[in-house]
């Protein structure tokens, strides 16, 4: 691994807007280049810049990165495997290494809470103490993410994973309640994330009223693949391990529904801080503050991940919701109006599929939902 900063020389240009306190730079008179440049540019990811205004239609800054796929080889590369806010846990392979993030990513990533998430691959240089010491990195680069999970929190989006293969949706049949229209919102982020989803029912053993069986046939027919398991008891557990194994995981789901102790029975040695759920709210408290990537020694990994008692998918365009009901898309060509929104449209096809008990009613509601309130996001952006 070596420990020289990247060269500057050629690389791909890219426009990016400009900070918000760059957005009308001030008047400036008499002014001259310092004598001497300031030789810390050379550690920022962008090699060259150049900042010019030219009108109100094109307030963009040029950078130039570096080309390829791959960095400089001076370059050490590892996984994110946890964020802790400013900071970045970094895994070569070797050990971890504590890491910040260069300004310009922030900048290039500016609609997003973090330029780095749990999962990213990245390329970091490492920088000594005063005694020569190896201390801490650098983030330079991010690649590409063949998968996310993302939700959105207020005007950004926040990705909550990258690079796994799949998400386990969890949730429990008692404390906290299940929750269907959660587990729908969660369907509908993973396949515009490009993942594979997996749901469990947990704390199966506490159903005094058989509801957990129906629950798991419910998505085992629209071709998911659905569990029901029991920390407690060990139900399914073994199930759940064969999905888990060689595959890169991310756990899902609201607080206290038991993401942390279905880990814990999985693999003791990682002894997860777990808690009861409260009494008298019937929630879950927060055990899991930060997103973690954590190795499985039956190989693949998990990321727990923090509990979210609601999720935004007003990242979704409006017109693509209904291709994020796997149940819809056979059926949309059949609709008599191209336009159709399935909701009071006649000779909707999906509306009569309802009515015919082909379409569950709960899931139709929940598109339903999410219909009118993407709609209402895409107002209010307008107004």
């Amino acid at each position: 691994m070596g420990r020289k900063p990247p060269s500057r020389g050629g690389g791909d240009k890219r426009r990016v807007d400009f900070r918000p306190n760059r957005q009308r730079p001030g008047r400036r008179k008499q002014w001259h280049p310092p004598a001497e440049q300031d030789n810390r540019h050379d550690q920022v990811a962008p090699f060259s810049e150049s900042v010019q205004a030219r009108g109100d239609l094109s307030r963009k800054r040029t950078i130039i990165e570096q080309g390829g796929d791959v960095p400089d080889g001076s370059l050490a590369e590892g996984i994110a495997v946890a964020v802790r806010g400013q900071f970045v846990d970094v895994d070569d392979g070797q050990c971890v290494w504590p890491c910040t993030v260069r300004r310009i990513l922030r900048t290039m990533s500016i609609r997003d809470r973090h330029p780095v998430v749990a999962g990213d691959r990245v390329w970091f240089a490492v920088v000594a103490d005063s005694q020569g010491q190896l201390k801490e990195g650098v983030i330079v680069r991010v690649a590409p993410r063949r998968t996310s999970l993302t939700r959105s929190d207020g005007r950004k989006t926040h990705v909550i994973a990258a690079n796994v293969d799949q998400a386990l949706i969890v949730s429990s049949i008692r404390e906290p309640v299940l929750k269907p229209h959660l587990i729908d919102r969660y369907l509908v982020a993973c396949h515009a994330g490009n993942l594979t989803a997996i749901i469990c029912v947990n704390k199966c053993d506490l159903d005094t009223e058989g509801e957990t069986n129906e629950i798991v046939d419910r998505y085992r027919c629209l071709g998911y693949a659905a569990i029901a398991t029991s920390a407690a008891t060990g139900q399914g557990l073994q199930e759940l391990r064969t999905l888990l194994a060689g595959k890169a995981t991310l756990l899902a789901g609201q607080s206290g529904v038991g993401k942390s102790s279905l880990v814990n029975a999985i693999q003791p040695s990682l002894n997860l801080p777990t808690a009861a759920v409260s009494a008298t709210t019937e929630k879950g408290r927060h055990t899991t503050t930060t997103a973690v990537w954590l190795k499985l020694d039956i190989g693949g990994a998990v990321i727990d991940t923090p509990g979210i008692r609601a999720l935004d998918v007003a990242m979704i365009p409006l017109n693509e919701l209904e291709t994020h009901f796997v149940e819809f898309v056979d059926r949309l060509q059949h609709c008599r109006f191209p336009n159709c929104v399935h909701i009071h449209e006649e000779g909707c096809a999906i509306q009569e599929a309802v009515d015919a008990g082909e379409v569950d009613p709960s899931r139709y509601d929940s598109y339903v939902e999410l219909f009118y309130e993407l709609s209402e996001t895409r107002k209010s952006r307008y107004e």
